[in-house]
């Protein structure tokens, strides 16, 4: 992020009273949401909160990326789209509401599907990733160019009634000099193809999203301005059947 600080206007510094009020977060927190770059995959079911709540909270510049159109089905879950919306681009269509959200916010819609060749072009320039992609094949090409490129990653998911989350930096180490874990030392290999369902197939509580997309947009603001303990080397884990959280640690591998 730029060392500038930008001014926050007077429209601003009443938008993020509440942020400002927080000593963890203040007027120095709120600039740095301001100047900061986010890359979020995924305009869909995770990324519908995240990229609400980051808008909503003053991110500076949001990069949406998703090659998808909105379907009726989409709706139970992805509310940052609306009926009107179907048939559109999945980019398209968060970035205008989040413009009618808050105007403070650059949004840049892009049509692409993340890959390996286009990864480092596409996630340049920004201070965090966050991936609220569908498929694994995604998750592991965002989190190794992540980890390459040495920005900051949220990553999470969902099934039916339960979803996870992780905050990964490798290329820092923790307080012990060790070095922090990468997305393939809590998950070396991905699972074998068509064994894990899709959400079409198994199906998948709205509000499930909501929450898992919610604590993403948390820890993404926890790393963008140093407030608390970001999830680093911890697996957030919900079940929303049983109303339970639990959290596990996980290591990198030997050096």
């Amino acid at each position: 992020m730029s060392e500038d600080d930008p001014a926050l206007s007077r429209d601003e510094l009443e938008r993020y009273a509440r942020h400002i009020v927080l000593p963890e977060i203040g007027g120095p927190g709120q600039q740095r949401l301001k100047r900061a770059r986010v890359l979020v995959v995924g305009a869909g079911g995770l990324g519908a909160p995240s990229l609400t709540y980051l808008a909503a909270a003053g991110v500076g510049h949001l990069s949406i990326l998703d090659d998808d159109r909105v379907s009726l089905s989409n709706l139970q879950r992805q509310f940052i789209h609306d009926t009107d919306a179907v048939g559109t681009g999945k980019a398209e269509s968060a970035a205008r509401s989040l413009a009618r959200l808050n105007p403070h916010v650059r949004v840049e819609p892009v049509e692409e599907r993340l890959t390996e060749a286009n990864a480092p072009a596409l996630m340049a320039g920004h201070d965090l990733v966050l991936d609220g992609s569908d498929n694994f094949e995604t998750r592991y090409a965002v989190a190794d160019m992540a980890a390459a490129g040495e920005i900051a990653l949220v990553t999470g998911a969902v099934g039916r009634f339960d979803g996870s989350l992780t905050v990964l930096k490798p290329f820092e180490r923790d307080g012990q000099g060790r070095r922090n874990p990468t997305y393939r030392d809590l998950f070396p290999t991905p699972p074998p193809p068509h064994s894990v369902p899709s959400c079409a197939e198994a199906g998948v509580v709205g509000a499930l999203t909501g929450v898992i997309g919610s604590l993403m947009a948390m820890e993404a603001i926890k790393v963008l301005t140093g407030a608390g303990e970001p999830l680093v080397g911890r697996l957030l884990l919900y079940d929303a059947l049983s109303a339970r959280f639990e959290t596990m640690t996980y290591r990198a591998s030997a050096e």
